[in-house]
């Protein structure tokens, strides 16, 4: 097996009759899904979407992949192949197109519904190309055959792109229910069928690779949905993904039969619920949907809200009914269901959110205390019956943290890929299939991109870490007017601290250690404001660290009159 290192250096030119696969999201990572494909001179796109943030990144609203290495090439682009719609696929496409508005996009008809919603909201009219499985198109040099494949949204597919380098093979995100709720099977014969024909390349989901066996069927949740509806006495209010149409459905299904109302709560999941059911995806009777105005007509027995938030966001519906901040009011004997799985990284701020309903007196119902949801991800079981059918030439691990990938990796060896035909790549780890064997040749530049209200890219590392220390330590500014001309103290140091828990009399002990070095500097003929802003950042550090061990930031202002 290959592995990426830290020495590596710019791609080399791609050699004449080679396939080059870049990865700029989505490996060591779940999110942010990117994936470039050049041959020829040409590019294509499969999937462009965002992560979202972790408490260490605070004020930061999405990720998005880094666009730098193609940015200078955008008129190479021959389309962007989204798989499915869920936001670490799609979540992107908006940002790249503003750079390049008229970029194709192709998808089934649930994945391009949403996506162009999204888009309307960011005002950009895009070129989209509708697929289904089975269809064939041909985008530029590569010829692209579309798989049904099933996972936690409807209308996902995976893409064959051939090319005369071989065949490369993406699955996007999948699984292999047996029992779909849609009866949409992922088509293993047409993959047996593209493995006899033979598979170069073969890129595959790894998120669940880690975990034994298979994946329990989607239909399996029905029972214990009407478990649950059978047994609650006042509202019932459902958290699940906006995009999470077959969860949706069992919600609906279940509120039918036991004679509640629904109502959708959130932007997100209005706006998708409304899409999937007005393209069939969604089947929804007759008066059983109304509008969250008129729940306080209905007694609470009659009551599903259905919102966003089983992730703990903090602005989501959820976390705010969580924290009183919301006008649903949580009270004694609500039935909270989180009907999804835990995205790595959110585990604390969806405990706070059950701690925060229970507190109110909701009793909560997660996959911790019943089986309220199955994964969307194909598991190892499934993995090996996915490997020993299609037969790759060659492995690459995509879709998951590190141990994902390897465990992934892992799974090819047992089932006959070779060792040295593996690769296990990471974001921007730049990969070339070129007679018949794929290597890592190179890196290209694939950092995080933050977006933080309308900006994107302005905030960099160094903001972050100032505003984790900002959020740890708290701030100390201050502020010394001096005499232009001899570099004494006119007046000051005034003092002021937000966050840092030090109360403002205590530094009256620091005022003499700065006037000391201002006065010291002044005369050794030291008199430039920028260099006694340093020496008033360094005196007050020293104190503060040395009297109560703390790292504040320190902003010193030196006037001068």
């Amino acid at each position: 097996m290959s592995h990426p290192h830290p020495e590596l250096g710019p791609p080399p030119k791609l050699p004449e009759g080679g396939l080059r696969v870049t990865p700029l999201g989505g490996l060591g990572e779940i999110g942010r899904n990117m994936t470039v494909f050049e041959y020829g001179g040409r590019l294509l796109i499969v999937d462009c979407g965002v992560l979202f943030p972790e408490e260490e990144q605070p004020g930061i609203d999405l990720i998005l992949p880094d666009f730098s290495s193609i940015r200078d090439r955008l008129d190479d682009i021959d389309g962007i192949v989204l798989t499915h719609g869920h936001e670490d696929h799609i979540g992107g496409v908006p940002y790249l197109l503003r750079e390049k508005p008229d970029i194709p996009l192709i998808g089934s008809k649930l994945t391009l519904a949403l996506i162009e919603a999204k888009l309307q909201e960011h005002r950009i009219r895009p070129y989209t190309l509708e697929v289904a499985e089975g269809d064939r198109e041909r985008l530029g040099p590569f010829d692209c055959e579309f798989i049904a494949v099933n996972h936690s949204i409807p209308d996902a597919l995976a893409v064959a792109i051939r090319t005369p380098a071989g065949m490369a093979v993406h699955t996007g995100d999948f699984k292999m229910d047996q029992l779909p709720l849609d009866r949409r099977l992922t088509d293993l014969p047409t993959f047996a069928k593209l493995g006899e024909e033979g598979i170069d390349l073969l890129l595959v989901d790894s998120t669940n690779a880690e975990v034994p066996g298979f994946v329990p069927p989607e239909r399996d949740i029905s029972n214990v949905l009407r478990q649950v509806f059978a047994g609650a006495q006042k509202r019932i209010i459902v958290a699940s993904f906006a995009s999470h149409v077959h969860r949706i459905q069992q919600i609906l299904d279940a509120a039918h039969e036991y004679g509640r109302r629904v109502a959708f709560v959130g932007r997100s999941m209005v706006r998708n619920m409304g899409i999937a059911r007005d393209l069939g995806y969604l089947r929804i009777p007759a008066g059983l949907v109304v509008d969250v105005k008129t729940l306080d007509d209905l007694p609470d027995d009659e009551v599903v809200l259905v919102c966003t938030g089983s992730q703990g966001e903090p602005m989501a519906a959820l976390s705010r009914m969580a924290n009183r901040d919301h006008q649903i009011r949580i009270v004694q004997g609500d039935t909270v269901i989180l009907a999804s799985s835990l995205i790595p990284g959110n585990e604390n701020a969806v405990y706070r959110v059950i701690n925060g309903l229970t507190r109110w007196g909701a009793n909560v119902v997660h996959k911790g205390n019943a089986k309220v949801h199955v994964s969307g991800h194909a598991s190892a079981g499934e993995l090996l019956y996915f490997y020993n059918i299609c037969k790759p030439r060659n492995l690459m691990p995509v879709h998951g943290e590190w141990r994902h990938l390897r465990a992934n990796a892992e799974l090819g060896a047992l089932t006959g890929v070779p060792k040295n035909h593996i690769v296990i790549a990471e974001d921007g780890v730049v990969v070339d299939l070129v007679n018949g064997s794929a290597k890592i040749v190179g890196k290209v530049q694939a950092g995080y991109v933050y977006v933080d209200g309308l900006s994107v890219g302005d905030v960099t590392e160094t903001s972050l870490k100032d505003r984790r220390i900002l959020g740890d330590e708290g701030i100390i500014s201050v502020f010394v007017v001096v005499d232009s001309t001899t570099g004494k103290v006119v007046s000051g140091p005034q003092i002021q601290a937000r966050g840092s828990g030090i109360e403002d009399a205590a530094f009256s002990a620091v005022v003499p250690k700065i006037e000391e070095v201002i006065a010291k500097s002044a005369s050794d003929g030291v008199v430039e404001p920028h260099q006694l802003q340093q020496l008033v950042r360094r005196t007050m550090g020293k104190w503060v660290s040395d009297t109560y061990r703390r790292r504040p930031m320190i902003l010193p202002v030196v006037v001068e009159v």
